[in-house]
């Protein structure tokens, strides 16, 4: 009952309007003929003025605007070694940094009491995986590793220096152990097949070694070298200058890398931290 009472009530209101547009069009087409330039004048005014429609760019903008933004990845605005060192610095512990998120596994360094047959196998096993490094730099089985030769940062001639120092003190140089060989093996297959995680392993092994490798050194040196400073931890010209070239290159070569290249180089981190913590943990063994 309600819906036909709301039809008959619009009934009237439909007719009368019905025929106004009868009595508006007989008007139009009498005028037209009587007078036929009134047509082609209306015609000319309608045509010479059409609807405006919304432009095509406004349109590609308007839906454009709508997409989701670009996700950014912590530093990627400075370039992609600073991606590198927020990864790293997410696996330190709280002690150690203050971006540091790991739990520790083992003693403070100030506690550590290390021994010189333990500091041996370290920079023995140091050896092994700065000599395949730098090797595999030499040969460049990859274009991009060419870029990382003779960058001041290399180490393996210093450790030889220092393992001839030790020798002449009368100490038995050991054999290298299963850390650093299994570390060698890794990064030279690595190496072969995947350059992105190669470059990994590259950055963290150096510049970790600047950093927190240095004091590491110099702890070990005030417990058991009497403060001797090893020329592992010795660089020739300005350090800060040769991180920063390193730190060109690193962002140069991954400018040609895709998104899923760049992760992949990222996610490759905590093996790197693995493989360096066997190898540090020999200085306690």
């Amino acid at each position: 009952m309600a819906s036909s009472i709301s039809i008959s009530q619009s009934q009237p209101f439909s007719n009368e309007n019905h025929l106004k547009t009868q009595k508006l069009r007989s008007a139009f087409v009498y005028v037209s003929l009587k007078y036929p330039s009134f047509q082609s004048g209306f015609l000319a005014q309608n045509l010479s003025h059409p609807k405006p429609k919304m432009p095509y760019r406004n349109v590609v903008k308007s839906a454009t605007t709508a997409e989701k933004p670009k996700k950014r990845y912590p530093g990627e605005a400075k370039g992609f070694v600073e991606e590198m060192r927020f990864v790293a610095m997410k696996l330190h512990t709280r002690d150690q940094a203050k971006e540091g998120e790991k739990e520790p596994d083992t003693q403070p360094v100030a506690r550590w009491e290390p021994t010189i047959e333990g500091y041996l196998k370290f920079l023995v096993d140091s050896k092994v995986v700065y000599d395949t490094l730098e090797t595999i730099v030499d040969k460049a089985l990859h274009p991009s590793y060419a870029e990382f030769r003779n960058t001041g940062l290399e180490r393996s001639e210093n450790l030889a220096k220092d393992l001839e120092w030790f020798k002449a003190q009368g100490h038995a140089i050991p054999e290298p152990s299963t850390p650093g060989t299994s570390y060698s093996r890794y990064l030279e297959e690595l190496a072969e097949k995947d350059p992105q995680a190669f470059m990994c392993h590259f950055y963290n092994i150096y510049f970790a070694h600047t950093a927190g490798g240095r004091m590491i050194g110099k702890k070990v040196a005030e417990k058991i070298l009497d403060k001797k400073e090893l020329e592992f931890y010795k660089w020739e010209g300005d350090l800060s200058q040769l991180l920063q070239n390193v730190r060109e290159k690193l962002n140069k070569v991954a400018e040609n890398w895709s998104r899923e290249e760049k992760n992949h180089c990222l996610e490759e981190t905590e093996k790197s931290f693995k493989y360096s913590g066997e190898i540090l943990r020999l200085i306690l063994s």
